[in-house]
């Protein structure tokens, strides 16, 4: 068949769906009734899905096109050879920004800040009297058939695992960070790059707004678009978001821009609006969230969530929030190869009383790395949360924080960084009552 320009085009033909998580499951519901399904997942999900080791593969090599979730690396030999073998791979947030209304639309990416800058953009956007959606990795995708996505501004999270299968640019592409993450999927942090910044070089006429900041900066060569550089907003406005640290200050900063680029204002117009409304603002779950503060034995502890920090970059930026006070984290979780000597650099430099709970595969890599550095005493291990949230609460007896900012994805041990930083709020809630 010919490449599909959208959904429509599916009809009547034989589609596999690889990949039976949140993005399955809406493009089933938006396909079911209109094409012959073939659902296919790597895990035993039972249910009528297709292991893809026990024929699952067999059976997408005889579908016309088959949408890939994006857990499943577009470069894998199983992907390649199902398409030398002549069947179609594309992705199902593909085949909807392919039917949208672009104009209507802004995919945000970056190695950190995109889901609280995916929900600013929409909120900037609703406060200018729009109808905004915020939809993606944050929330539903767009291709949802229970969202009504008609007559609204639609602000997509797009994922590098996203980015590298689009074959066209919303009229919006904003990107708030480049750092190191998900080498595994990539294989390279060249490639990963590649991958991130690829949704900035699709065709279609779009405008591209890049944070103004160095990592982007050396990356020039790789965005594509009508650049503009955007800086960090020095108004205060973050702080009247309810949201915490230098680096929302620069997320602020980008969807300002983005939603004065969609709705054709001002970015000061669209700055005046925000802090109008900013009291109808709710900051993101799991990003430097405060979920308990007790007194205890004569210290004050809080207790912060930052459980959305699944790569060193947002790890960082959280660090220098409590740069000045006595700081316990609990970091690690899942191993996905990523750099962490700049961590490790941070945490080793740290003036002040520190100490560094380490979990699960990328903790112990943290820890080695820590100790290469002169700072392993500043290490301790646990195996469950409710061990490591004790041990960090234990390592402040004038006071501080305790902050779960993993650094790491959660997949060692949880379905994913909501169930996790729920465990966290459960154990933190459950010491101190």
């Amino acid at each position: 068949m010919s490449r599909p320009t959208g959904f429509a085009d599916l009809a009547g033909r034989r589609v596999g769906l690889w990949g039976y998580g949140v993005e399955g499951r809406a493009a089933r519901a938006r396909l079911e009734g209109t094409c012959e399904l073939v659902i296919v997942d790597d895990r035993d999900l039972g249910g009528g899905v297709l292991v893809a080791a026990e024929g699952g593969l067999e059976a997408l090599a005889r579908c016309e096109v088959v949408l890939k979730s994006p857990g499943v690396p577009r470069r894998r030999a199983d992907v390649l050879a199902l398409e030398a073998g002549g069947t179609l791979v594309t992705s199902a947030l593909n085949l909807w920004l392919l039917g949208a209304d672009r104009s209507r639309v802004v995919a945000v990416t970056g190695t950190k800040g995109k889901s609280t800058t995916t929900a600013l953009t929409a909120f900037v956007l609703e406060s200018l009297g729009r109808a905004a959606l915020a939809t993606g990795n944050l929330g539903r995708p767009p291709y949802d058939p229970d969202l009504d996505t008609e007559g609204h501004d639609v602000v997509v999270e797009v994922s590098s695992f996203q980015s590298v299968d689009l074959e066209v640019a919303p009229a919006v592409v904003a990107v708030t960070a480049l750092g190191s993450d998900h080498l595994d999927w990539h294989g390279s942090l060249e490639r990963y790059h590649e991958d991130k910044l690829a949704v900035t070089r699709a065709p279609g006429e779009h405008v591209t707004l890049l944070a103004d900041v160095a990592p982007l900066r050396a990356r020039r060569d790789l965005v594509g678009g009508a650049v503009t550089w955007v800086g960090a907003d020095e108004s205060g406005l973050a702080a009247e978001l309810g949201l915490v640290g230098a680096h929302n200050d620069q997320n602020v900063g980008v969807a300002l821009a983005a939603a004065a680029a969609l709705g054709g204002v001002d970015v000061e117009v669209a700055r005046e609006a925000a802090r109008a409304a900013a009291a109808r603002f709710t900051p993101l779950p799991g990003r430097l969230t405060v979920v308990a503060t007790e007194r205890h034995d004569g210290r004050d502890v809080r207790y912060v969530d930052d459980g959305l920090a699944t790569s060193p970059l947002p790890t960082l930026a959280a660090l220098a929030v409590f740069a000045d006070e006595p700081l316990a984290l609990i970091v690690g979780g899942f191993d996905r190869g990523v750099d962490y000597a700049p961590l490790a650099d941070a945490l080793a430099g740290r003036a002040g009383p520190t100490t560094v709970v380490v979990t699960g595969p990328a903790g112990a890599r943290i820890a080695r790395a820590l100790g290469s550095r002169g700072a392993r005493d500043r290490v301790v291990e646990a195996t469950t949360m409710a061990e490591a949230v004790a041990l960090a609460r234990a390592s402040l007896p004038e006071g501080g924080a305790v902050l779960l900012s993993p650094a790491a994805p959660s997949f060692d041990r949880y379905r994913d960084w909501t169930e996790r930083s729920a465990d966290f709020t459960q154990v933190v809630r459950s010491l101190v009552g």
